[in-house]
């Protein structure tokens, strides 16, 4: 009786350890980066059109620059976010821009391409990833990530706190949530249309929805909008105008 006890109780140790602890928060966004594009970012050069703005983004290996260009009355002013910093230029000539302007200016131009390019930059250094669950939308069911940055590295907006749905086969990033301080804060949730593919890497528009109780929970967020209580603000539509992948 005690040696069977005791081969029962090594039986039920090596079943739990075996017994296998379901895909990790970094498993799903590995999956979920190499389903948009993977390899290709790194090699591309994507240009497209976000209200009257002309954003580029040039990436090679852990070398970016990502532009912004407005031409009106006053000529063409571009700004320039790289490794090196921030630059502002008038018709080709260099501006000074004081250190609080260049903060925003910055801040800008990588919020518009950061959701342009989603999923990539998920795995930057910077990024703390937690899988928060599961769920079903539409009868389609979904990964629950919720992603937070650290200080060193995570942007003048490092405190933003981000949710993402993604499709637990596609691998699919169909719906997002986020709450931002600047401004006097705010919490957004995004619903995915439009999704399409060039040249590999894939491209989606939103429709862009918010709640006015800041203290509303992201993860709550998609119950409300299947309730019809989230307030739609617009929607935001990229034309994509040229994508190069170099071999």
């Amino acid at each position: 009786m005690k040696y069977r006890f005791l081969l029962l109780f090594t039986l039920v140790i090596f079943s739990c350890k075996q017994e296998p602890t379901g895909i990790t928060a970094q498993e799903i966004i590995d999956k979920t980066i190499k389903t948009a594009g993977g390899e290709r970012y790194k090699r591309a050069t994507i240009t497209f059109k976000f209200r009257e703005h002309v954003y580029k983004s040039r990436r090679h290996g852990g070398e970016f620059q990502l532009e912004r260009t407005l031409e009106d009355s006053a000529g063409v002013t571009r700004d320039v976010l790289n490794n090196t910093g921030f630059r502002r230029y008038l018709n080709d000539s260099l501006l000074t821009v004081p250190d609080s302007m260049t903060v925003r200016y910055s801040s800008s131009v990588n919020s518009v391409h950061y959701f342009a390019h989603l999923p990539y930059g998920l795995n930057d250094r910077a990024v703390n990833k937690e899988k928060l669950g599961e769920t079903t939308i539409l009868g389609e069911k979904y990964y629950k990530l919720k992603i937070t940055f650290e200080q060193e590295g995570g942007g003048a907006d490092h405190h933003d706190e981000f949710l993402y749905w993604i499709h637990q086969e596609k691998f699919t990033i169909d719906y997002l949530a986020y709450k931002f301080l600047v401004n006097d804060g705010g919490i957004r949730f995004r619903v995915a249309y439009n999704p399409r593919y060039i040249e590999g890497i894939r491209f989606v528009d939103y429709e862009n929805y918010t709640i006015e109780d800041f203290t509303t929970e992201l993860s709550k967020l998609d119950d409300l909008y299947l309730k019809g209580e989230l307030i739609r603000l617009s929607t935001i539509e990229t034309e994509v105008l040229g994508v190069e992948v170099r071999n």
